[in-house]
Protein backbone atom coordinates (compact mmCIF):
# COMPACT_ATOMS: atom_id res chain seq x y z
CA UNK A 1 0.00 0.00 0.00
CA UNK A 2 1.20 3.50 -0.76
CA UNK A 3 0.20 6.72 0.98
CA UNK A 4 1.39 9.99 -0.53
CA UNK A 5 0.85 13.67 0.06
CA UNK A 6 1.14 13.60 3.87
CA UNK A 7 2.49 16.91 5.17
CA UNK A 8 4.52 17.08 8.36
CA UNK A 9 5.41 20.23 10.26
CA UNK A 10 8.78 20.43 12.03
CA UNK A 11 8.91 17.98 15.00
CA UNK A 12 5.43 16.72 14.21
CA UNK A 13 4.62 13.08 14.92
CA UNK A 14 3.13 10.67 12.39
CA UNK A 15 1.27 7.53 13.41
CA UNK A 16 1.38 4.73 10.86
CA UNK A 17 -1.23 1.99 11.44
CA UNK A 18 -0.19 -1.57 10.60
CA UNK A 19 -2.97 -4.17 10.31
CA UNK A 20 -2.17 -7.87 10.63
CA UNK A 21 -4.80 -10.54 9.84
CA UNK A 22 -3.05 -13.92 9.39
CA UNK A 23 -4.89 -16.88 7.91
CA UNK A 24 -2.25 -19.52 8.70
CA UNK A 25 0.11 -20.10 11.62
CA UNK A 26 3.29 -18.89 9.98
CA UNK A 27 5.38 -15.75 10.18
CA UNK A 28 4.76 -12.98 7.67
CA UNK A 29 7.29 -10.31 6.77
CA UNK A 30 6.79 -6.82 5.42
CA UNK A 31 8.64 -3.52 5.25
CA UNK A 32 7.32 -0.07 6.14
CA UNK A 33 9.16 2.55 4.08
CA UNK A 34 8.91 6.26 4.86
CA UNK A 35 10.03 8.53 2.02
CA UNK A 36 10.45 12.20 2.97
CA UNK A 37 10.94 15.01 0.44
CA UNK A 38 10.94 18.76 0.82
CA UNK A 39 7.61 20.40 0.17
CA UNK A 40 9.17 23.06 -2.09
CA UNK A 41 10.75 20.39 -4.25
CA UNK A 42 14.33 21.47 -3.53
CA UNK A 43 17.04 18.92 -2.86
CA UNK A 44 19.39 18.62 0.09
CA UNK A 45 22.94 19.37 -1.04
CA UNK A 46 25.70 16.90 -0.24
CA UNK A 47 29.21 16.13 -1.43
CA UNK A 48 29.33 13.05 -3.61
CA UNK A 49 32.12 10.91 -2.27
CA UNK A 50 33.24 7.37 -2.90
CA UNK A 51 33.67 7.02 0.86
CA UNK A 52 29.91 7.09 1.48
CA UNK A 53 28.91 3.80 3.05
CA UNK A 54 26.30 1.49 1.59
CA UNK A 55 23.86 2.11 4.44
CA UNK A 56 23.74 5.80 3.58
CA UNK A 57 23.24 5.10 -0.10
CA UNK A 58 20.30 2.82 0.68
CA UNK A 59 18.64 5.43 2.89
CA UNK A 60 18.50 8.28 0.35
CA UNK A 61 17.32 8.91 -3.19
CA UNK A 62 19.69 10.99 -5.28
CA UNK A 63 18.46 13.41 -7.95
CA UNK A 64 20.03 13.75 -11.38
CA UNK A 65 21.76 16.99 -10.41
CA UNK A 66 23.52 15.26 -7.54
CA UNK A 67 21.40 16.51 -4.63
CA UNK A 68 19.48 14.35 -2.20
CA UNK A 69 15.90 14.22 -3.39
CA UNK A 70 14.49 12.15 -0.54
CA UNK A 71 15.36 10.41 2.68
CA UNK A 72 14.20 6.88 3.44
CA UNK A 73 13.38 5.25 6.76
CA UNK A 74 12.96 1.50 6.45
CA UNK A 75 11.27 -0.51 9.20
CA UNK A 76 11.03 -4.31 8.86
CA UNK A 77 7.85 -5.80 10.30
CA UNK A 78 7.46 -9.42 11.41
CA UNK A 79 3.92 -10.67 11.90
CA UNK A 80 3.76 -13.69 14.23
CA UNK A 81 0.25 -15.17 14.62
CA UNK A 82 -0.85 -16.37 18.03
CA UNK A 83 -3.50 -19.02 18.58
CA UNK A 84 -6.71 -17.58 20.08
CA UNK A 85 -6.76 -17.74 23.85
CA UNK A 86 -9.45 -20.15 24.98
CA UNK A 87 -10.59 -20.92 28.52
CA UNK A 88 -8.49 -24.05 28.69
CA UNK A 89 -8.36 -26.22 31.79
CA UNK A 90 -4.81 -25.82 33.16
CA UNK A 91 -2.56 -28.85 33.13
CA UNK A 92 -2.29 -29.67 36.85
CA UNK A 93 1.04 -30.78 38.34
CA UNK A 94 0.54 -31.73 42.00
CA UNK A 95 3.20 -32.95 44.40
CA UNK A 96 3.85 -33.09 48.11
CA UNK A 97 6.52 -30.73 49.36
CA UNK A 98 9.99 -32.32 49.65
CA UNK A 99 9.05 -34.98 47.13
CA UNK A 100 9.49 -35.28 43.36
CA UNK A 101 6.96 -36.07 40.67
CA UNK A 102 7.15 -36.55 36.88
CA UNK A 103 4.21 -35.98 34.57
CA UNK A 104 3.69 -36.25 30.81
CA UNK A 105 1.92 -33.24 29.32
CA UNK A 106 0.49 -33.37 25.79
CA UNK A 107 -0.32 -30.19 23.84
CA UNK A 108 -2.09 -30.00 20.49
CA UNK A 109 -0.92 -27.44 17.91
CA UNK A 110 -3.40 -26.60 15.16
CA UNK A 111 -2.63 -24.91 11.85
CA UNK A 112 1.13 -25.54 11.96
CA UNK A 113 1.47 -26.69 8.36
CA UNK A 114 0.34 -24.09 5.79
CA UNK A 115 -2.40 -25.46 3.58
CA UNK A 116 -3.41 -28.17 6.03
CA UNK A 117 -7.04 -28.59 6.94
CA UNK A 118 -7.92 -25.80 9.35
CA UNK A 119 -9.13 -27.05 12.71
CA UNK A 120 -11.00 -25.02 15.33
CA UNK A 121 -8.76 -23.23 17.78
CA UNK A 122 -10.66 -24.88 20.62
CA UNK A 123 -8.78 -28.08 19.84
CA UNK A 124 -5.71 -26.48 21.39
CA UNK A 125 -5.47 -28.22 24.74
CA UNK A 126 -3.07 -29.54 27.33
CA UNK A 127 -3.49 -32.92 28.98
CA UNK A 128 -1.58 -34.61 31.82
CA UNK A 129 -0.85 -38.29 31.30
CA UNK A 130 0.28 -40.20 34.39
CA UNK A 131 0.52 -43.56 32.64
CA UNK A 132 3.71 -45.06 31.36
CA UNK A 133 4.76 -43.31 28.14
CA UNK A 134 4.58 -45.06 24.80
CA UNK A 135 7.77 -45.95 23.00
CA UNK A 136 9.44 -42.82 21.72
CA UNK A 137 9.43 -43.03 17.94
CA UNK A 138 11.54 -39.97 17.26
CA UNK A 139 14.58 -38.61 19.05
CA UNK A 140 14.34 -34.89 19.72
CA UNK A 141 17.49 -32.90 20.40
CA UNK A 142 17.08 -30.08 22.89
CA UNK A 143 19.28 -27.61 24.73
CA UNK A 144 19.04 -26.05 28.16
CA UNK A 145 17.07 -22.90 28.92
CA UNK A 146 14.92 -21.67 26.06
CA UNK A 147 15.05 -25.06 24.42
CA UNK A 148 15.25 -25.62 20.70
CA UNK A 149 14.25 -28.52 18.49
CA UNK A 150 14.37 -28.70 14.74
CA UNK A 151 10.91 -27.17 14.47
CA UNK A 152 9.88 -25.68 17.80
CA UNK A 153 10.93 -23.38 20.61
CA UNK A 154 9.36 -23.69 24.03
CA UNK A 155 9.62 -22.23 27.51
CA UNK A 156 7.68 -21.78 30.73
CA UNK A 157 6.56 -18.23 31.45
CA UNK A 158 5.63 -17.01 34.91
CA UNK A 159 3.43 -14.17 36.10
CA UNK A 160 6.28 -12.31 37.79
CA UNK A 161 10.03 -12.44 38.31
CA UNK A 162 9.41 -13.36 41.94
CA UNK A 163 7.45 -16.46 40.94
CA UNK A 164 10.07 -17.27 38.31
CA UNK A 165 12.88 -17.16 40.87
CA UNK A 166 10.83 -19.29 43.26
CA UNK A 167 9.53 -21.87 40.79
CA UNK A 168 12.16 -21.87 38.05
CA UNK A 169 14.65 -23.99 39.99
CA UNK A 170 11.93 -26.46 41.07
CA UNK A 171 10.54 -27.29 37.62
CA UNK A 172 12.25 -29.11 34.79
CA UNK A 173 10.79 -29.52 31.29
CA UNK A 174 11.92 -31.71 28.42
CA UNK A 175 10.33 -32.33 25.01
CA UNK A 176 10.41 -36.09 24.47
CA UNK A 177 8.10 -36.80 21.52
CA UNK A 178 6.22 -35.15 18.68
CA UNK A 179 3.61 -36.59 16.36
CA UNK A 180 1.70 -35.22 13.37
CA UNK A 181 -1.71 -36.29 12.13
CA UNK A 182 -1.39 -36.36 8.34
CA UNK A 183 -5.12 -35.80 7.79
CA UNK A 184 -5.80 -32.88 10.11
CA UNK A 185 -2.28 -31.42 10.25
CA UNK A 186 -2.47 -31.27 14.05
CA UNK A 187 0.87 -31.73 15.77
CA UNK A 188 1.05 -33.25 19.24
CA UNK A 189 4.00 -32.39 21.47
CA UNK A 190 4.65 -34.51 24.55
CA UNK A 191 6.64 -32.94 27.38
CA UNK A 192 8.09 -34.55 30.48
CA UNK A 193 7.59 -32.20 33.45
CA UNK A 194 9.55 -32.69 36.68
CA UNK A 195 8.31 -30.90 39.81
CA UNK A 196 10.31 -31.05 43.05
CA UNK A 197 8.91 -28.44 45.47
CA UNK A 198 10.61 -27.65 48.76
CA UNK A 199 7.60 -26.10 50.50
CA UNK A 200 3.83 -25.80 50.02
CA UNK A 201 2.84 -23.46 47.19
CA UNK A 202 0.33 -22.81 44.43
CA UNK A 203 1.62 -21.04 41.32
CA UNK A 204 0.42 -20.62 37.76
CA UNK A 205 2.58 -20.72 34.65
CA UNK A 206 2.16 -20.65 30.88
CA UNK A 207 3.74 -23.13 28.50
CA UNK A 208 4.65 -21.12 25.40
CA UNK A 209 5.37 -23.00 22.17
CA UNK A 210 6.61 -21.24 19.04
CA UNK A 211 7.15 -22.80 15.65
CA UNK A 212 10.37 -21.74 13.94
CA UNK A 213 8.35 -20.92 10.81
CA UNK A 214 6.07 -18.67 12.88
CA UNK A 215 3.07 -19.15 15.12
CA UNK A 216 2.68 -19.08 18.89
CA UNK A 217 0.57 -21.30 21.15
CA UNK A 218 0.03 -20.80 24.89
CA UNK A 219 -1.18 -23.38 27.39
CA UNK A 220 -1.95 -22.70 31.07
CA UNK A 221 -0.35 -24.81 33.78
CA UNK A 222 -0.88 -25.00 37.53
CA UNK A 223 1.76 -26.21 40.00
CA UNK A 224 0.51 -27.19 43.46
CA UNK A 225 2.73 -28.37 46.31
CA UNK A 226 0.81 -29.74 49.29
CA UNK A 227 1.96 -30.08 52.90
CA UNK A 228 4.91 -32.46 53.34
CA UNK A 229 4.75 -35.72 55.23
CA UNK A 230 5.29 -35.60 58.97
CA UNK A 231 8.92 -36.37 59.77
CA UNK A 232 8.32 -37.90 63.17
CA UNK A 233 5.99 -37.97 66.16
CA UNK A 234 7.35 -36.84 69.55
CA UNK A 235 5.61 -38.20 72.65
CA UNK A 236 6.13 -36.49 76.01
CA UNK A 237 4.91 -38.32 79.10
CA UNK A 238 3.90 -36.24 82.08
CA UNK A 239 5.58 -37.13 85.38
CA UNK A 240 2.94 -35.36 87.43
CA UNK A 241 0.79 -32.26 87.71
CA UNK A 242 2.66 -28.94 87.49
CA UNK A 243 5.92 -30.78 86.81
CA UNK A 244 8.07 -30.39 83.70
CA UNK A 245 8.70 -33.30 81.39
CA UNK A 246 11.62 -33.09 78.98
CA UNK A 247 12.42 -35.01 75.83
CA UNK A 248 15.37 -34.37 73.54
CA UNK A 249 15.67 -34.86 69.77
CA UNK A 250 18.13 -33.84 67.07
CA UNK A 251 17.50 -31.53 64.09
CA UNK A 252 19.89 -31.61 61.17
CA UNK A 253 20.18 -28.56 58.97
CA UNK A 254 20.59 -29.30 55.25
CA UNK A 255 22.33 -25.97 54.67
CA UNK A 256 24.92 -23.93 56.52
Amino acid sequence: FYFTGTRLAPKEKLDIPVLFMPDTMKMYEAVVVIHVMRENGENWPYEDSAELNEDFKRSVTVAENGGIQGILWIYPVHGIPEAPQQKLVPALIRCRARQRVERRVEVLLTGVVPGATAMPATRNSAMVNTNNPANIQEEVQVTDGFSTTVEFLYELQYQSNEIKSQLGALVGMHLIQRERDTESGIITLIFNIVFAPNKPMRNEATLLVQCTTGGVWKFPMLFIATEPEVDDVINIEAVGLNKESIVSFKLTSQTR
